[in-house]
């Protein structure tokens, strides 16, 4: 009884021992603190957005109850593996977009060095096919080349064939050679008809010296390449006529390229072509314009370039796609460009396309709104918003809208509102004199001028008086007003310091006006960087606006030209969303 009871104790005492160590395990733990004394845990959640699986486009900031449907809402999960902070961009695993189909095509058109952005294949020349047919009905006896792909020379032997036409007809000829002397017409008869059936007169003469007619006849490969169709097999039938191979020879291929209505004035025959093929990444190939189809397809308003290319390594080849780039004498402007109708996204009076990010750790991809002209054909003209050379998904946008909706993130039916607002392309002229003058101001501190950036700051206020504020109205009258008064205090800053210093401590707000004015008005220039250096001021960091998007650091000039990054590209005619707070793109890598 005694040791039952010991038992007991033992086991009860088990127990508790076990239920305090999970407890311990399983209890929440103190909120760990960093060393610089904020709780990060906190802020993370202070920063987490929630939403509604029903109606992702509600996003707060607590968790509750969804305001249209009631039900609880959720954490907004984070699509960007790599860190991406910009809020349009949607990133997916390689599996997703194998699942989804998705596939790209680069941006046709002119690029800033007057080079035409062009799409194709490669395609064998038409001129090196070739048939090899039957001269004569009979039976396949034997193939010396029985699979597609093989490599054959002229004169080989590619199949026997037994005949019993032309067996009846080499009797004729020796029985008529017989009577050669008393019926001549009979023999020249009997020795053209095998002639016509292109037995050679050696074969001819063989066969009369021999006496006996010959059962089995060779088919040999007129020219050399690659036979691509084999239209037989050992025993079939065939008629004079029939086609039994097609061969061709890939020693010289054909570049195909696309060349639309409005690229076509900007194309000649010998223009220069540069060209990389999918299939073989990392090596350009050179060629020239050979041939321009004179007719248009109807059914893309697109005329076929063609170049001739030497492939005697045969590393080109045929239903290969490439991307070209062709030489042409005429300015970017002149050319516009073309999207395919599978690559838009509607809704009411935007159309929105998925740009493919480049150098991205993950596939990436970015909501664009772009401004589309006419439609040619199943190709839409892109007036504003894209590049020559960018890659844009052209089939399975759906599929990665959808995703980045469900993943609470930004889609066709959820964007953000619009910065920028509409106003008269006159006054975007003025403004964008106006930045060319802020452009001097920038250049200046670059190259470490004190007095060449008073003389520009001078140049931003003369300017200034130039841009007509009765051209905007309402509350685009009062942004502007607001801009004007930042950069005329901060232009008689930098007009009053000779020190370069000063000059670029009061640089920063300038430029934080002239980004506001690029972001709410948009210039007609038609391509603008918005540059960040993190190491300005101490390391609390500063912007810039810049014509270039190489780096040219105006805060530390010569000493450290080339710290920064490139934060966001401003492209003519692409409106700036309003993110509510959310951090900008940061499309760059910082440098040093």
């Amino acid at each position: 009884m005694e040791n039952q009871t010991r038992k007991l104790y033992l086991f009860g005492g088990l127990i508790l021992l076990i239920g305090i160590s999970i407890g311990w395990l399983i209890s929440p733990s103190e909120p760990k603190v960093a060393e610089d004394g904020h709780d990060h845990g906190v802020e993370a959640l202070a920063n987490q957005l929630w939403t509604c699986s029903m109606h992702p486009q509600i996003k707060l900031g607590e968790p509750g109850d969804c305001p249209i449907c009631g039900m609880d809402l959720i954490p907004v999960a984070s699509g960007n593996k790599s860190g991406s902070i910009n809020p349009m961009v949607h990133e997916m695993t390689a599996e997703a977009i194998a699942m989804s189909n998705i596939q790209t095509t680069i941006v046709g058109g002119m690029t800033s060095s007057g080079e035409l952005l062009l799409t194709g294949k490669i395609e064998a020349d038409e001129r090196q096919n070739a048939s090899v047919t039957a001269k004569f009905p009979g039976r396949i006896e034997k193939l010396f080349v029985s699979f597609t792909g093989e490599q054959v020379k002229a004169g080989q032997r590619l199949a026997t064939v037994y005949s019993p036409e032309l067996v009846t007809a080499q009797k004729e000829l020796l029985e008529a050679a017989k009577t050669r002397n008393v019926f001549p017409e009979l023999y020249q008869a009997a020795h053209e008809k095998l002639r016509l059936w292109k037995l050679s007169d050696t074969q001819i003469q063989s066969i009369e010296n021999s006496g006996a007619s010959i059962t089995a006849f060779d088919i040999l490969a007129s020219h050399s390449g690659i036979v691509t169709q084999r239209n037989i097999s050992v025993g079939d039938y065939v008629s004079t006529g029939t086609a039994l191979f097609n061969i061709v020879d890939l020693d010289k291929i054909w570049v195909m390229l696309d060349a639309y209505e409005s690229d076509l004035p900007l194309v000649a025959v010998g223009n220069l072509i540069s060209f990389t093929a999918a299939g073989i990444p990392g090596q350009t190939f050179q060629a020239k314009v050979t041939y321009i189809d004179p007719i248009l397809n109807p059914a893309t308003r697109a005329a076929s370039l063609r170049a001739e290319v030497s492939n005697r390594n045969g590393m080109l080849k045929p239903e290969m796609f490439v991307s070209a780039k062709v030489k042409t004498n005429s300015k970017a402007q002149n050319a516009s460009i073309a999207i395919p109708r599978t690559a838009l996204l509607w809704s009411g009076k935007r159309s929105i396309v998925y740009v493919k990010v480049q150098n991205a750790e993950f596939p990436s991809f970015e909501m664009r709104e772009i401004t589309i002209g006419s439609k040619i054909g199943e190709m839409y003209s892109v007036e504003a918003g894209l590049e020559a050379g960018e890659e844009i998904v052209t089939n399975g946008v759906f599929s990665i809208d959808a995703a980045s909706q469900l993943a609470g993130g930004y889609s066709m039916m959820n964007r953000p509102d619009k910065k920028t607002v509409e106003v008269s392309t006159v006054f975007q002229s003025q403004l964008t004199q106006l930045t060319e003058e802020y452009f001097k101001v920038k250049n200046s501190l670059v190259s470490d001028d004190a007095t060449a950036t008073q003389k520009a700051a001078a140049g931003v206020q003369s300017g200034l008086s130039k841009v007509d504020m009765n051209l905007v109205k309402g509350a685009a009258h009062d942004q502007w007003m607001m801009i004007r008064s930042e950069i005329q205090k901060a232009t008689a800053l930098i007009v009053k310091e000779s020190e370069i210093a000063n000059q670029r401590r009061h640089f920063a707000p300038l430029s934080q006006a002239f980004l506001e004015l690029t972001e709410t008005f948009g210039l007609t220039k038609d391509k603008v960087y918005k540059e960040y250096c993190p190491m300005a001021f101490d390391s609390k960091g500063a912007y810039w606006l810049s014509e270039s998007e190489e780096i040219r650091n105006p805060y530390f000039g010569k000493s450290m030209l080339t710290c920064g990054e490139v934060t966001t590209t401003y492209l003519k005619g692409q409106p700036v969303m309003d993110f509510s707070g959310k951090p900008a793109a940061n499309s760059g890598a910082h440098q040093h």
